[in-house]
């Protein structure tokens, strides 16, 4: 069994509760320190065509973007210890004369106050947005419950990737069950995003929850889900969906203003469109069915719009084109990771939404 919640990772910025043994602080760490050393070689190898002691307060200043305060009041520290030092040095060794720069000691004290109080701001967000973060991730793992690998004839994975490491949670949603009906599926996109389209994302599955074993016909279930929508969402709140439906090898598909799922089949693969597009689910859609008769080793793609709109240089991800190299072959769970790196690689940044992904493979001879 797979979890729902299978997220792309990348690499931290290094936060206010990382220590030494961190790689991110003693690299930091030690730039700072560089960048001290180099100011004070200027100063010496200039002497007299510039003054780089008030420049000290640049280490400090920068490191409070990436060490917690305690590091930074030592880089801080450090930068004001060698401006001293060195108006010391080149003063005679006179304290009295080196302390009448004034100045001087003003700016890089001022910078490394500035610093610690950005330090403690930033370090207090960092760990609300964590908090919220993790709030999150228990959140949608309580909506979108691990779907079995094996159901009814097929094979299934389900993967979301997530679009951002924050804690803006998105509405897709996804869901898989065998009934007395046979196997039946639901995707989805809820409109917006936060606290809103999650709880209008649950009321979604919980009423496919509901009326999957209740209803024998779609079309039924369209109308309920519709309903329930109607009665949560705000006036402009909709929530695209589509409904799949496998009974005696033939898939029935209602789509509700949502991308079509693809059909990948002996090295080709093609969209299941309806003749009309039915509206979301909350805008009253009636929806018409359409029938397709699988074959053993038919794959059948479902993913939210996020995957549909990806795009570089104004150009959309070629998923059609590369859906049989990616997806049409091997383990569905292999297939699903191979495309999410796939389409991190050619976005080449932040994805621009959350994409839940399911794929189908069907293997009736192994019911």
């Amino acid at each position: 069994m797979r979890t729902p919640l299978q997220r792309g990772t990348g690499t931290r910025r290094a936060g206010p509760s990382n220590g030494w043994s961190s790689p991110s602080v003693r690299s930091v760490f030690t730039a700072a320190f560089v960048a001290i050393v180099v100011l004070i070689a200027m100063q010496l190898s200039f002497e007299g065509q510039t003054h780089a002691v008030p420049w000290l307060a640049l280490p400090p200043l920068v490191a409070s973007a990436f060490l917690n305060w305690r590091w930074v009041t030592v880089v801080g520290l450090a930068s004001l210890a060698v401006a001293f030092v060195y108006l010391w040095c080149v003063n005679e060794f006179e304290v009295v004369t080196a302390f009448g720069h004034a100045v001087d000691f003003l700016v890089v004290s001022a910078a490394t106050a500035v610093s610690v109080a950005v330090a403690v701001v930033r370090e207090r967000d960092d760990d609300r947005l964590r908090r919220l973060t993790q709030l999150a991730s228990v959140v949608q793992q309580a909506i979108l419950r691990p779907i079995d690998s094996r159901l009814g004839p097929f094979d299934i994975a389900a993967r979301y990737v997530s679009a951002r490491s924050g804690a803006d949670i998105g509405g897709d949603l996804y869901e898989a069950l065998e009934t007395e009906y046979g196997v039946r599926i639901i995707i989805g996109d809820v409109r917006g995003k936060g606290l809103d389209a999650v709880r209008l994302s649950s009321t979604v599955l919980g009423s496919f929850r509901h009326v999957a074993f209740d209803r024998a016909d779609q079309r039924c279930m369209v109308a309920d889900l519709d309903q329930a929508v109607a009665r949560n969402a705000d006036e402009e709140d909709f929530v695209t969906a589509i409904l799949l439906q496998e009974r005696g090898g033939t898939l029935e598909i209602l789509n509700c203003g949502h991308p079509p799922p693809m059909l990948v089949r002996d090295g080709a693969a093609s969209y299941l469109e309806p003749e009309s597009m039915a509206p979301p689910l909350g805008l009253g859609p009636t929806a018409r069915e359409l029938t397709v008769r699988l074959q053993p080793g038919d794959r059948i793609f479902l993913y939210t719009d996020g995957l549909a709109e990806a795009r570089k240089d104004g150009e959309f991800f070629p998923i059609e084109d590369r859906a049989w190299s990616l997806i049409g072959h091997g383990d569905v769970g292999d297939g699903l990771a191979s495309l999410e790196t796939a389409l991190r690689r050619w976005v080449g940044g932040p994805l621009a939404d959350d994409i839940a992904l399911l794929l189908l493979d069907y293997r009736p001879d192994q019911v």
